[in-house]
């Protein structure tokens, strides 16, 4: 924790996407979703696709900030661009139940696919449902 924060202080992605994770689980410190948010989103606007992908999941759920699945997709997009398999499925998820987007089943298709072909568990289990 004290290593990630001095990372994440002097502005390294991965060391803020690190604290953002400590502070959504209460690793090392008080669980505090908002100030998870406030550390996914330094790194998310950095281009680190994990961070991209976490802020998106607190804006899908409505954790430490309002739920907004417009801003969950811009997300999502961000981190499945970058090829990271969880915002791949879950920017198909949104795609397949039109959530922030227009229901497109060719583009939830080709994300989820996307996941699935790097081995992603859920996207895998959603194929085949």
């Amino acid at each position: 924790m004290r290593w990630y924060r001095k990372a994440a202080e002097q502005g390294n992605a991965g060391g803020q996407y690190s604290l953002g994770v400590c502070y959504a689980h209460g690793d090392g410190v008080s669980q505090d979703r908002t100030e998870a948010v406030r550390w996914y989103r330094k790194a998310a606007e950095q281009g680190n696709a994990g961070g991209q992908y976490k802020l998106g999941m607190c804006y899908y759920n409505g954790v430490g900030v309002p739920q907004n699945y417009v801003e969950a997709v811009r997300w999502f997009r961000k981190a499945a661009e970058q090829g990271d398999a969880g915002g791949q499925y879950m920017l198909g998820v949104c795609y397949r139940n039109g959530t922030g987007v227009s229901q497109d089943y060719a583009e939830a298709v080709k994300w989820v696919g996307k996941a699935a072909e790097q081995g992603y568990a859920p996207a895998i289990e959603y194929r085949t449902n």
